[in-house]
This record gives structure tokens, sequence and C-alpha cells, in this order.
């Protein structure tokens, strides 16, 4: 039924024609991407150090090479939620973490917020996205997950943190990937 709600609304604000006034923060696009069809956040280019309106960052150098590059889509329609990470130039072999966040990348890696969230106040595969991923030999990957929620339009989530280790996926660790060592701004579109 909450789904049908947030449909229905979202549905009457597109045939308005009116739309109200974006507030977000200098250089992260507007907060909401949403309409009858569904929402589409995207963000991704080559890695740089953190600086004004960066929205690719690479917060570990070591971890995250000169170079390397990522892609993220994260999108939903009314009742499930696809994400997708492409990755290339990082270390080869290696399995790193990866989850949605709530804020936007920003200078320091603890800027991205926690964990986004879709219900549940605990961390766990079902309630949160994560897309950890192994390189290959050539420090190249892809990860994506579906999870049978949608993301509600207003409450999104802004990025996606790369971890240096893989998801603990049990116990009190749950969700726990180690340090943030890169950041991906996600934009509407």
């Amino acid at each position: 039924m909450r789904i049908l709600g947030v449909l229905a609304v979202a549905l009457l604000c597109a045939g308005c024609g009116e739309r109200a006034a974006d507030t977000h923060p200098a250089g992260h696009g507007p907060a909401v991407a949403s309409s009858a069809a569904g929402i589409r956040l995207t963000g991704g280019g080559v890695f740089s150090a953190p600086e004004a309106r960066a929205s690719v960052i690479a917060y570990d150098t070591t971890l995250v090479p000169p170079g390397a590059t990522a892609r993220v889509t994260a999108e939903s329609g009314a009742v499930l939620a696809t994400s997708t990470i492409t990755v290339t130039g990082m270390l080869p072999g290696r399995t790193y973490g990866a989850h949605l966040h709530v804020n936007p990348c920003g200078f320091k890696p603890e800027d991205a917020g926690p964990h986004y969230r879709h219900a549940h106040a605990h961390a766990s595969a079902q309630n949160e996205v994560w897309l950890d991923f192994t390189t290959d030999a050539r420090g190249e990957a892809t990860a994506t997950t579906t999870r049978d929620w949608a993301f509600v339009a207003g409450r999104l989530p802004r990025s996606l943190v790369i971890h240096a280790e893989p998801t603990r996926t049990a116990g009190a660790e749950a969700g726990n990937a180690g340090p943030r060592v890169a950041c991906i701004t996600l934009i509407p579109s």
C-alpha cells in the first residue's frame, strides 16, 4: 500500500507541470530524481583527490591507484531496486566492499554518512545495498545486485562508497567493510 501511495504522489506531481525548488550541496545535483517510470541515479569517472566539486574521489591511492575509474547506477521502479558498479584500474585480484550511503561524497571519507538502509535499523544484505566486487588480473570488475524493494523519493542514496575489505555478513560486525577508500556521488539522471 505504501508503494502505491508513493507512486500516486509521483504521478500527481508529474502531472502538475510544476516542481518544487531543488536544494542540494553545490556541485552535487538535485536530491531527488523520480517519475512515473521510476528513479535513476548515476555517477562515475576517473578518481581524483578530494577537492571542491569532486564527485569521484580516491581517499587511499594505494588501494585506488591513479587513473582508476568507476561507473555506478542505482535505479528502481515500483517494487525493485537494482544497482551496478563497474571499475577499471583498481588493484588486480583484490576484493573490495561497496555500499550505497546517505550523503554525497566530501573531503573526508565519513562525509558520505552511514549506509543507505531501506526500512530497518540493522545492517543486512536484504536491508542495504552491498556491491562487493573482486577485480580480475587487469583490475576490472562489475557487480550488480537487485533488492525486492524500491528507493523512496525524498530519501534516496546519494553516494556509493568503496571500502578496503569485503563486507562482513554476520554477527555484530555485519555490514562493516573496513576503511573507506573511495566514493562516487550519485546524481539523478
